[in-house]
């Protein structure tokens, strides 16, 4: 929930106090040096010294205060994303649980986490109370989706883990598979083809684990017609 795209770089700092360590230890020599004489320096020489000392260091300093104004920048946009983010992120308790996330005119809107009372947990955006754009369900009993939505529903791309090690990646539409998808078994096999309603309907093709694979068209879940095996050798027949 949190984001910081702001990147402050520490080297700033290191170099800030390398440059005015620098300075300081070129006058501090200079106070040193008159001591050590046994003369007094002139006001006019002190004075030429210490803006020799300032020449030499002009061009480090303007490339500091350029980068310390270029911080001061950066930090203050931090603290405004920062402080957008407090303001933008609330916690909501509903009937059937508890929200925390960003919030506009009282509504669900923007990134967010909602927990359900049942143990579901669903994490990403939202737009006007409901589930809409890129967003993870996860299931009590272990299944999740990971994809798309739209008015509260899967529709989109998506990938489906289901509780007993089945999956399904492919088109979603009203919550349901619609269109190209691969569905893969948890004995290894796996169907790629055409969906529609939530089964199979339009050609598609069963891929086996030892290799061969049968291609024909599906109605109401089931194959229909003619369809051609194709072993792993590359031998074919016909079967009904």
């Amino acid at each position: 929930m949190n984001s910081n795209p702001v990147n402050i770089d520490d080297k700033i700092f290191d170099d800030c106090n390398n440059k005015l360590q620098e300075i300081i230890n070129d006058l501090q020599k200079f106070i040193k040096d008159i001591k050590e004489e046994s003369m007094t320096k002139s006001i006019d020489d002190i004075i030429n010294k210490i803006n020799s000392i300032i020449t030499k260091n002009k061009e480090n300093n303007e490339s500091l205060t350029k980068k310390i104004s270029s911080l001061q920048e950066q930090l203050t946009k931090l603290n405004q994303l920062n402080q957008e983010n407090i303001n933008n992120n609330k916690e909501k308790k509903y009937v059937a649980g508890r929200y925390v996330g960003q919030v506009q005119n009282g509504n669900r809107e923007g990134k967010g986490i909602f927990y359900y009372n049942n143990g579901d947990i669903y994490e990403g955006n939202y737009k006007n109370n409901k589930k809409e754009g890129k967003g993870f369900y996860f299931w009590n009993d272990g299944g999740r989706y990971e994809g798309d939505w739209k008015n509260d529903k899967k529709e989109g791309r998506g990938i489906m883990f289901y509780k007993n090690g089945r999956k399904f990646e492919g088109i979603w539409k009203n919550d349901k598979r619609e269109g190209k998808g691969i569905y893969y078994y948890n004995n290894e096999d796996r169907f790629e083809g055409m969906w529609k309603n939530d089964i199979k309907e339009g050609r598609g093709v069963l891929y086996y684990k030892n290799g061969d694979k049968k291609m024909g068209e599906y109605k109401n879940d089931k194959p229909i017609g003619n369809h051609v095996m194709i072993s792993k050798n590359g031998k074919t027949k016909n079967i009904n």
